[in-house]
């Protein structure tokens, strides 16, 4: 692992061994606080769940139709009374033999019944029915716990709830859960040529994307943003900057400045204040990124340097800071996934870094199709609003029309 390449200044460091660095060096967050369950979406679950009772808590029908023994189904040429109605959150009376319940789905089996017979395999006659198809015990019958089980643990420490999640508590009846508390990111951008918008541009001076871009990022990740404005382009602010940031925050995150140019002052300014423990991925776009920590009066505070280009500042923090911003929450799983895509160009050998290109999916006759976007340069912004995730093309590699890569979903990078 290139672990402050102080001593290496040119060394790279793989994606995959930095990734695996900034995992295994951040502690995660032992704060809990309880949240309303509506409100918990997204959240890392500090404590696992354990179901208080069973979904469904009763046996109940799994459709329209009617509730017999099954025993009473297998003669064609017998006629069944119809002896009560049972709709859902009724509950009815013990079935007598040889009798049936018309019952509707979701509506509680009755006792001495052990089966459902679809409605349209039974035929009324009168006041009773008979039935065409035989059943079986059990057939159309949602048992007690066939969702979840009582005093199984339904969710586990560590699990950053979905939407599908917040049902199937609240199936449980719960209305409130335990999550780790918010982290509080420190999020600043450096260089005088830089605005935020609303404000009129002076001659030389751009726009800042880095910081809404990243503001919408760290917005999905439900975690407490401490806005630092923009870093003028010296040491001195710099250094004073990140100090603050340090102090109101657990982490800092910065952009631009992390390179070796003569306005590029963050790294000079985090050697003063604490330490870069990794500098420089062997990655295509975001090769500029710094990773170290902060010690402001006595407490050490994570830290992040994005590059100051548009994409490779969202290349970078997808890959390896939202990772390690999930895994500071807590989260147990927090690496994004990809799948087996075809890939829609071909080209000659490319160069020593891992690359990540914005690229558009399709429907091809053997599977979806990655095709990349012309236009691979860092600083525009506007290609990853045109295409649907990254293709990933492996170092020292050419690449033909066909051939299976990996591809990342932009949905798995929380855009």
């Amino acid at each position: 692992m290139n672990v402050l390449p102080g001593s290496q200044p040119s060394a790279l460091t793989p994606i995959d061994e930095a990734l695996s660095f900034l995992l295994a060096s951040v502690a995660p967050c032992c704060e809990a606080e309880v949240v309303a369950l509506l409100c918990a979406s997204g959240r890392i679950l500090s404590h696992s769940i354990t179901a208080p009772l069973s979904v469904p808590p009763m046996a109940n029908s799994a459709m329209d139709g009617y509730a017999l023994r099954a025993a009473d189904s297998v003669d064609p040429e017998r006629d069944l009374a119809v002896s009560q109605r049972i709709a859902a959150g009724q509950v009815g009376a013990r079935l007598e033999a040889g009798t049936a319940a018309r019952i509707f789905t979701g509506a509680p089996m009755p006792a001495g019944a052990d089966a459902v017979v679809m409605q349209e395999n039974c035929e009324r006659r009168g006041e009773g029915i008979r039935v065409n198809k035989a059943v079986l015990p059990n057939e159309n019958v949602r048992p007690i716990g066939a969702d979840i089980k009582a005093g199984s643990t339904v969710f586990a420490q560590g699990r950053r709830l979905r939407p599908q999640d917040i049902g199937a508590l609240a199936s449980l009846g719960l209305t409130e859960v335990s999550v780790t508390r918010k982290l509080r990111v420190a999020l600043m951008t450096t260089g005088d040529e830089l605005q935020r918008p609303g404000s009129a541009l002076l001659p030389g001076q751009i726009y800042d994307s880095n910081f809404a871009t990243l503001t919408a990022l760290l917005t999905g990740l439900h975690v407490d943003i401490v806005d630092c404005g923009r870093v003028g382009d010296t040491l001195a602010a710099t250094r004073d900057a990140l100090l603050d940031a340090a102090g109101r925050a657990d982490c800092v995150i910065t952009t631009g400045g992390v390179s070796v140019g003569e306005e590029d002052h963050v790294r000079a300014a985090i050697e003063q204040l604490g330490t870069i423990d990794l500098w420089k991925l062997a990655v295509k776009p975001g090769k500029p990124f710094a990773f170290g920590k902060i010690t402001s009066e006595g407490e050490s505070c994570q830290f992040f340097g994005l590059p100051g280009n548009p994409v490779s500042a969202f290349v970078t923090f997808a890959l390896v800071v939202r990772p390690a911003l999930l895994a500071l929450q807590g989260a147990t799983t927090a690496s994004p996934h990809s799948f087996p895509v075809r890939s829609g160009f071909s080209r000659d050998k490319g160069g020593p870094r891992q690359e990540y290109l914005r690229a558009v999916l399709e429907h091809g006759p053997e599977g979806l199709v990655a095709t990349p976007l012309k236009n691979q340069s860092s600083g525009i912004a506007l290609s990853l609003s045109r295409s649907d995730g990254l293709l990933i093309v492996p170092p020292s590699v050419g690449v033909t029309q066909g051939e299976i890569l990996q591809f990342i979903p932009f949905s798995e990078l929380g855009a």
